[in-house]
C-alpha cells in the first residue's frame, strides 16, 4: 500500500479483550478478507483467559497466512506464575510464526532469533533501539506516549535498520497490574473472577465524579477511555519513515476501520473524510494528544 512514494503496511494488533471463542473465530474469518497486511494473534493481557489455547491460535494463523497475511504471535505483557513462563516458552518456540515480545523475558527466550519488539518494552531512545535490534528485533512498536518529535529524533539517531510500527487506532493500553480491576468491580477475588471481563467486549468505562470519560478497565489492564486515532497523521508518518501502522481490534466495525485506513494509505480517500466516516464507528470520541506531545486525552487534529 502506497502513501505518496513510500510503502506503509497496515497491521492489526492482538485482541486485548476477552471474547467468546466463537466470536474470535468469526472475527478472524472476517479479517482474512480485509486489506490488512499483518495480524498479531494471542493473549497479551491475562493468563486466566482460556477460550483459545496456543493450538487454536496456530490454526487461526494458518488460515490467515493462507489468505496472504503476515502472522505474528504476541506474548503476555505481565508474567506472574510458572505456568505463564511455560506458555511464553511455547509461544517463542512455536517454529511457525514470528513473535512479538512484550517483555524482556520474551526477547531473551528468542535467543537471538528475529522478533518484533512490542510497545511495552520501553524503547525511548536510539541507543536502546539499536540494542534491541542487536538482540534480534526486526521491527519495534513505538511506546504509545511517545510524541512525533521524539520518534523523529530516535529515527534520525538510530544506527540499525529496524522497521518502525506505530499504534494508530484504538483504546490505548496504558498500564498493567497484578490486581484484576474488573473482578474488584464485582467484589470478586482475582482467583475467582468468574471471567466477568467477558461481559465488557470493549472494556468497562470509568468516569470521573464529573461524569467525564477517563479510563477503561480491561481486567488487569488499564486503557484510555478515548480512542487514539492517528489517521490524520498517516502522510506525516510515511514522510518520517514509519513502516507500519497498527489498528487495535474493537468488538464492532474493525473490518470497516481497516478499510478506511487502507483507503487513506492507498490515496483513495482523504484523511478528513475517513475520520468523518469513523466517528460513528468508534466506541468513544477520538484523541491524539500523545502524538503531539500533549496530554493523551486531548484532540489536536481538527
Amino acid at each position: 500500500m502506497n502513501l505518496g512514494e513510500r510503502i506503509v503496511k497496515l497491521a492489526l494488533g492482538p485482541i486485548l479483550y476477552y471474547w467468546p471463542r466463537e466470536t474470535v473465530l468469526q472475527f478472524y474469518s472476517a479479517i482474512a478478507d480485509t486489506p490488512v497486511d499483518i495480524v498479531y494473534l494471542g493473549e497479551a493481557v491475562c493468563s486466566r483467559r482460556h477460550e483459545l489455547r496456543l493450538a487454536d491460535w496456530l490454526e487461526i494463523g494458518d488460515m490467515l497466512a493462507a489468505a496472504g497475511k503476515e502472522v505474528v504471535l504476541s506474548t503476555q505483557v505481565l508474567l506472574e506464575a510458572k505456568t505463564d513462563i511455560t506458555a511464553l516458552r511455547r509461544i517463542t518456540g512455536n517454529g511457525r510464526f514470528a513473535v512479538e515480545a512484550n517483555d524482556m523475558g520474551a526477547a531473551h527466550c528468542m535467543g537471538g532469533k528475529p522478533f518484533i519488539a512490542g510497545p511495552h518494552l520501553n524503547i525511548y531512545n536510539a541507543p536502546t533501539l539499536d540494542l534491541i535490534a542487536v538482540a534480534g528485533a526486526t521491527r519495534w512498536v513505538m511506546p504509545l506516549e511517545m510524541s512525533r518529535e521524539q520518534l523523529t529524533q530516535v529515527l534520525r539517531q538510530r544506527e540499525s535498520k529496524i522497521e518502525t510500527e506505530v499504534f494508530s487506532y484504538g483504546r490505548m493500553p496504558l498500564a498493567f497490574s497484578a490486581r484484576c480491576f474488573a473482578a474488584r468491580h464485582r467484589n470478586l477475588p482475582k482467583d475467582d473472577c468468574q471471567f466477568v471481563c467477558m461481559e465488557y467486549p470493549d472494556g468497562l468505562p470509568l468516569k470521573t465524579r464529573e461524569s467525564q470519560h477517563f479510563l477503561t478497565i480491561n481486567g488487569i489492564q488499564t486503557q484510555s477511555a478515548l480512542v487514539y486515532n492517528l489517521v490524520h497523521e498517516l502522510p506525516a508518518m510515511a514522510a518520517m519513515g514509519v513502516d507500519t501502522v497498527r489498528i487495535s481490534p474493537q468488538s464492532q466495525h474493525t473490518s470497516r476501520i481497516i478499510e478506511l485506513f487502507h483507503a487513506v494509505i492507498s490515496g483513495q480517500m482523504a484523511a478528513a473524510d475517513a475520520m468523518a466516516q469513523m466517528a460513528p464507528l468508534m466506541p468513544e470520541e477520538a484523541c491524539d494528544g500523545y502524538w503531539h506531545g500533549k496530554p493523551g486525552l486531548e484532540k489536536i487534529a481538527a
